[in-house]
């Protein structure tokens, strides 16, 4: 079902890139953002875990460097029936986990630095179970497209912003077909944004709440998790983290909660809801 979400989300953006490329510049504007379209799918989909690993920052995490937390995910990764993930760390202070990868086989689990500073090692397995469970779940590859997809499109609205000043779409001989182009690349530079953000909104909430859930089964107990997001959230509204926002939603809260604008249009239900589930959950 997941990879059937991925091919449609990577299908609609296509179909939005072709149509505003040809209000740009008419069939070769609708074939050059076809190319593109076509070239950010096959990246986002055979190269989506390394895209969103170079988007948040993370790094490779040796085993001797923390063989307590392989010592946690290996443990989880044999309930829940998963192959060992590749080990990362977020050079942040902000306590936080993200999980990538298009299949359990090509799969990372990443910690921040602060994660592993506040939390309990109860604390800790319940938030590394969230992360395998949106593995198994296989929702990741959605996201982590959705990530990969939203950083392209709005670095290609950037690209056209600064070519609007630079003059594109300017040209007076060009007549209808110039207003065109330039109400196109307006379009674009407007509407891109937000549809990448509306993207994230629309896979974001309902599979935390899906990995909220499995997670604590994976870990046992829901408590764990529950005293985790209390104090993720808490802290994650103190401590500044420096993320891409595209890949904002990956992660287990909202790396950004502590701007205004970002609470605005958060990718993340509400944590008292999602713990409000968890204490509702009997194992």
């Amino acid at each position: 079902m997941n990879n059937f979400r991925a091919w449609m989300l990577m299908g609609l953006l296509t179909v939005l890139l072709v149509l505003i490329g040809n209000l740009i510049s008419g069939r070769s504007g609708a074939l050059l953002f076809f190319i593109i379209a076509l070239g950010m799918n096959f990246f986002g989909y055979f190269f989506s875990d390394r895209i969103a690993i170079s988007m948040t920052g993370a790094k490779p995490l040796a085993e001797h460097e923390a063989p307590e937390l392989y010592d946690v995910i290996r443990n989880l990764s044999l309930r829940a029936g998963l192959p060992m993930p590749r080990v990362y760390h977020t050079p942040s202070p902000q306590p936080n986990a993200f999980a990538t990868g298009r299949n359990p086989a090509n799969s990372a689990v990443a910690v921040t630095d602060g994660l592993m500073q506040i939390l309990n090692r109860t604390e800790i397995e319940g938030v590394l179970a969230h992360e395998l469970a949106h593995i198994k779940n296989r929702d990741v590859l959605v996201g982590t497209i959705a990530a990969t997809l939203a950083g392209a499109i709005t670095l290609i609205a950037n690209m056209l912003q600064w070519g609007l000043i630079f003059g594109m779409g300017r040209d007076d001989e060009e007549g209808d077909s110039g207003i065109l182009g330039l109400a196109g690349t307006l379009l674009m530079i407007i509407v891109a944004p937000l549809a990448a953000t509306l993207i994230q909104l629309a896979i974001s909430r309902t599979r935390e709440f899906q990995a909220d859930a499995s997670g604590a089964r994976i870990a046992g107990q829901p408590d764990g998790l529950a005293n985790a997001l209390l104090k993720l959230e808490r802290a994650a509204s103190r401590v500044p983290m420096q993320v891409n926002p595209a890949a904002s939603h990956l992660f287990i809260v909202n790396p950004l909660s502590g701007e205004a604008f970002a609470r605005l249009f958060s990718t993340h239900p509400p944590i008292a809801e999602r713990v409000r589930k968890l204490q509702q959950i009997r194992l």
